[in-house]
């Protein structure tokens, strides 16, 4: 059975300081080790990076002490799998010694035809949906998702 759909999903942080300050040593020395570690999880489609293999780079909000993280997994389970258990998990735990605590949504989940890729503008308006609207068809998070569509896409 082939798949019609694949879960995007972005998810944005406020660093407590430049990626190049001692204060985000420990996050910026695990980057390359958990960025290959997703490359070659179970499920993992895509990721945005730049040309360094990351997207600490990307400046896409205003704010620049705003990194974001994309990415294309073939299912829910694959990227909970991923997010929650293993390496990740340990760094995700210690997020708070990095990023400041963010209001709003800093994850947004979206379904995508299987075989595209995701917009940075995709992402913004998945994290604004949900901001504005709550969970939906068109953004959600883990904690109220939503089943990929059953329908081909168009």
């Amino acid at each position: 059975m082939s798949k019609n759909f694949h879960l995007a999903q972005v998810n944005i942080a406020r660093a407590k300081g430049p990626l190049d300050s001692p204060v985000m040593q420990g996050f910026v020395d695990q980057l390359d080790r958990i960025n290959a570690l997703a490359d070659h999880s179970p499920g993992f489609v895509w990721r945005l990076q730049t040309e360094e293999g990351d997207a600490t780079a990307l400046q896409v909000f205003e704010d620049e002490r705003i990194i974001v993280n994309m990415s294309v997994w073939t299912s829910m389970e694959a990227l909970k799998n991923y997010v929650y258990s293993g390496e990740h998990l340990e760094v995700l735990k210690n997020k708070k010694s990095w990023f400041e605590k963010f209001t709003g949504p800093a994850l947004a989940l979206w379904w995508i035809p299987a075989g595209t890729i995701p917009s940075i503008e995709d992402a913004r308006r998945a994290l604004q949906t949900l901001k504005t609207r709550g969970p939906s068809s068109q953004a959600f998070s883990f904690a109220k998702p939503y089943p990929e569509p059953q329908t081909q896409p168009v």
